[in-house]
């Protein structure tokens, strides 16, 4: 009976120990994980890192320190951790397979967030889609197109093609082509779309608006014209000077021609 009380007491002593250093390892490993993710906030934010990314980051910290944590608690308590490393890696393995598109996405949504090739509110050109940008999330990107609706696009399809960023630069080039006759006054033509730009207080002088006979077309004589505005400003610009060309070319009589054909009818008679 006493040999069996002192087993139980040895017993008692060395897993009493073995859960208290358990306890401790994780009670004070969590308040140095709490440490060690407040300063990896604190050096994101030094950086200008983005919110989003910075959540992200902290949170994948905790959790693999927790991990580690956990793991160094278990093995305190005298159970072989080894394997159970093991089955965590073939675990993780198979959630990655499962998961190729998900991950594709996770990674190009931290390359999106790094590199920042767009911003919200930004007119972005990306995915096979165009639109404003909404919201930027891990996974994917939130556009709000121009007749409000709303598309939700894969950060991996974002990443894996062209991104055209409308909003990039402060100013944009509008180019418009007007065709006019071959009979019609070209140097006239040309002094009045540059009259049409000089009057309208939105176009830029510098870079200075370029007016020039680009083509000599089947049935016109066009002109390029190409403002330089404010991005803000570019569809208003591009609709206006579009309607305002027309009304002034039909009050000046100068044509705008429209594809035709003639087509020549022959009467054969029998001999």
């Amino acid at each position: 009976m006493e040999n069996a009380i002192e087993t139980i007491k040895d017993w008692a002593t060395l897993y009493g120990i073995r859960v208290i250093g358990a306890i401790a390892i994780l009670v004070i490993g969590r308040i140095i994980i709490g440490i060690l993710t407040g300063v990896v906030r604190k050096l994101m934010k030094r950086s200008n890192a983005d919110e989003t990314l910075i959540k992200f980051m902290v949170s994948l910290t905790r959790i693999a320190l927790l991990t580690f944590l956990v793991i160094a608690a278990i093995n305190t308590l005298g159970v072989q951790t080894t394997s159970f490393v093991a089955i965590i890696g073939a675990a993780g393995l198979a959630i990655g397979f499962a998961l190729q598109g998900s991950l594709a996405n996770f990674a190009s949504g931290v390359m999106i967030i790094i590199f920042r090739p767009f911003k919200e509110g930004d007119y972005i050109e990306a995915g096979g889609t165009s639109g404003s940008v909404e919201e930027v999330h891990i996974f994917n990107t939130i556009l709000k197109t121009p007749d409000n609706r709303k598309v939700t696009v894969p950060n991996s399809k974002i990443t894996g093609d062209n991104i055209v960023n409308y909003s990039a630069r402060d100013t944009r080039r509008v180019d418009m082509v007007f065709g006019i006759g071959y009979d019609d006054d070209i140097k006239k033509a040309k002094e009045i779309l540059e009259r049409i730009l000089k009057e309208d207080s939105r176009i830029l002088d510098d870079p200075a608006p370029q007016v020039a006979v680009s083509e000599l077309a089947d049935s016109s004589v066009n002109f390029v014209v190409r403002p330089w505005v404010k991005t803000a400003d570019y569809w208003g610009v591009y609709f206006d000077i579009t309607e305002k060309v027309k009304l002034t070319f039909d009050q000046e009589n100068i044509s705008i021609p429209y594809p035709q054909q003639d087509v020549h009818m022959h009467q054969v008679t029998d001999a």
